[in-house]
């Protein structure tokens, strides 16, 4: 072939050969990219010894370099002064690399494109005689491998610039298109693989919208067929499939570490062995680092190799502005709940972009605004107006109705409208489950009142052991409330919700009433006149607990604009709180003042002292909890 190339040369007909100098050029792009990451990973085991390293052998073998000697480069390089490095075979690698930039620019001349001879220029300027021996100087090292324009331009920039104008030549050459697929240069067995790739492609293009992004292209490379899709618009974001028989060696980078995991997550299924997933440190990319995993995958049967191209294609659409979608989720969940979010969108074939281009975060803003009745709260999120996992439910929603919404051409309000009305019944529903809770809670605070009264009574009939069974009772009672308490709080990601604040005030009314028992536990000859008189004080605690249970309960029905017997019922349960406290206040009184009457030694009666103090501290705790739900039911619920 190569005395076909000069004699065509010679007769300015390089065109000829164009597809031929197009396949030589791809497969160059390959090594000399491997090169240029071979540099950059000698250089960073000479800074970072101890660091884990790669000899990049997998790298290596997919980008067609048989060299293995320079699978112990990365591991023999050394740091050798400030900026120095002593990088075996430094010298041959840097003239393979420009060897390879060079093949890259033939077919570019050869088609006469308006870039060639600024290409060849650039080429020229870096193509000196590399420096002495094994070492190299940080700086030679950013000259080659750069990858940020604003640093100027390196040997990396150039070839990506030469890879874009490859893949644009490439496209005009294409003898057919099969399913949308450019292609050139293939063998009948090649047909349906690359159809396979491409009903992948189509199924779920649609989901890309108007973004640019999935040209295919196909061609054969020696015994290899090649499949290339452009993805999406950035330098970095390559995707390169090779197949050979029923092997299938997939080629993915990327600037962004956590889409290169989720795009290996998007295999299930399918045994993919990635053989290398490590990130490559480059100061002077946009992110600082490049990364680069080369995943290889054997099918059975030539079925299951269709299935698998079929497979892969369909999830391609799913990495186009993924990283925006995942940065606009972490607005509502931590970024763990929104990366698997959007790998079920993927995996549901719903994709993120109809969301975003159906307004994305601002959507769900606006909706939580509506649900919330006004203005949000400075920094409020998703995941503490719901819990993490109703939020997720909720998101869940809104993609899919933003994809079903632009699917049918319906009006982006109703949709809008559809999104907030769906997050106004979560937030309800996720009020409502809270009030249950407070409600059982409530519930204890009855039940621990009237073991306070059932202590009495057992200890006015001086039966002991009854005492001691009511006050492990009362005991129990308490830890149930704690209990609903904390299911509270792992149930609300918001601290500030008004319900927890309330049950948190309320379960110090449950732990006076358990105090209550313990107490009166420590006065077993106490008189009956003492033990009658604290009786008089625990009926207007128990109750004002019943009430405050009425008062909870009826709250779940207020509207505003609902019927009077429901507001009714709140108000007059609230009323009777504040009339029993009243009537505990006096009755604490009249215990004082049978206890200043009692002969009885004070450590006799201690028990009863501290029991009508903690009695009196839960009387007290039930109004200011009914006085909190009263403000507000009228000001938030009422007024709102």
């Amino acid at each position: 072939m190569s005395e076909k190339i000069g004699i065509l040369s010679s007769l300015n007909e390089q065109v000829l050969l164009l597809p031929t100098l197009v396949n030589r050029a791809l497969a160059a792009n390959d090594r000399v990219k491997y090169r240029l990451t071979l540099l950059q990973a000698a250089q960073s085991h000479a800074e970072r010894p101890d660091a884990p390293t790669s000899s990049l052998r997998a790298e290596r073998l997919a980008a067609g370099v048989p060299e293995s000697d320079l699978d112990r480069v990365v591991d023999e390089s050394l740091r050798v002064g400030k900026g120095r490095y002593r990088v075996p075979e430094s010298a041959r690698i840097i003239r393979d690399a420009y060897a390879d930039a060079a093949e890259m620019l033939e077919p570019i001349q050869a088609a006469g494109t308006p870039e060639s001879a600024a290409f060849a220029q650039r080429l020229k300027n870096f193509a000196a005689a590399p420096e002495g021996g094994e070492e190299l100087s940080a700086d030679a090292i950013h000259a080659l491998t750069a990858a940020d324009r604003k640093s100027g331009d390196s040997l990396h920039i150039l070839v990506m610039d030469m890879h874009r104008a490859l893949n644009a030549l490439q496209s005009t050459l294409a003898g057919e298109t099969i399913d949308g697929c450019r292609a050139y240069a293939i063998l009948a067995p090649d047909r349906p693989r690359i159809a396979a790739f491409m009903a992948g492609v189509n199924r779920t293009a649609a989901l890309k919208f108007e973004h640019p992004g999935l040209s295919a292209t196909a061609t054969r490379l020696g015994e290899k067929l090649v499949l290339q899709n452009d993805i999406g618009t950035t330098d970095a974001h390559v995707l390169v499939i090779h197949v050979s028989g029923r092997a299938v060696t997939v080629t993915y980078t990327d600037v962004h570490l956590p889409r290169l995991l989720f795009f290996q997550s998007l295999f299930e299924g399918y045994e993919v062995d990635w053989e290398d997933t490590r990130s490559r440190k480059d100061a002077a990319m946009a992110d600082g680092v490049y990364h680069l995993c080369v995943g290889n995958y054997k099918a059975p049967s030539n079925v299951q190799l269709r299935r698998f191209l079929d497979h892969l294609g369909s999830r391609l659409v799913f990495l186009i502005d993924w990283n925006r979608a995942r940065k606009r989720l972490r607005l509502f969940l931590p970024s763990k709940a929104a990366i698997a979010l959007l790998k079920w969108a993927a995996d549901e074939n719903v994709g993120h972009m109809a969301w975003l281009k159906a307004g994305g975060e601002q959507l769900i803003f606006d909706a939580m605004s509506f649900a919330h009745g006004g203005q949000l709260r400075p920094g409020e999120r998703l995941d503490q107006m719901l819990t993490e996992s109703r939020a997720v439910d909720f998101l869940r929603f809104a993609l899919r109705q933003a994809l079903e919404g632009l699917r049918q051409g319906r009006p982006a309000s109703l949709v809008a409208d559809e999104i907030r009305t769906e997050l106004a019944s979560q937030v309800r529903s996720t009020e409502d489950a809270l009030l249950d809770t407070a409600l059982e809670h409530a519930g204890l605070i009855v039940e621990l009142a009237d073991t306070v009264r059932s202590v009495l009574a057992a200890a006015r009939a001086a039966r002991p052991q009854e005492v001691a069974a009511l006050a492990e009772r009362a005991k129990d009672w308490e830890t149930a409330a704690d209990l609903e308490l904390n299911k509270a709080r792992s149930g609300s990601r918001d601290e500030l919700s008004f319900i927890l604040q309330l049950m948190s005030d309320a379960d110090d009314i449950a732990d006076d009433l358990e105090e209550a028992v313990f107490h009166i536990t420590l006065s077993p000859k106490a008189a009956g006149i003492a033990i009658s008189a604290l009786d008089k004080l625990v009926g207007p605690v128990a109750n004002s607990a019943r009430e405050l249970v009425k008062a909870l309960s009826a709250s779940r029905h207020v509207r505003r604009g609902g019927p009077r017997e429901d507001i009714d019922d709140f108000l007059r349960a609230v009323h009777a709180i504040r009339t029993l406290e009243h009537a505990s206040d006096l009755a604490e009184r009249e215990v004082k003042r049978t206890l200043l009457a009692n002969p009885d030694p004070f450590s006799e009666v201690f028990g009863v002292v501290e029991a009508a103090r903690n009695l009196e501290q839960a009387a007290d705790g039930l109004m200011h909890v009914a006085l909190l739900l009263h403000d507000h039911v009228m000001g938030k619920v009422i007024h709102a």
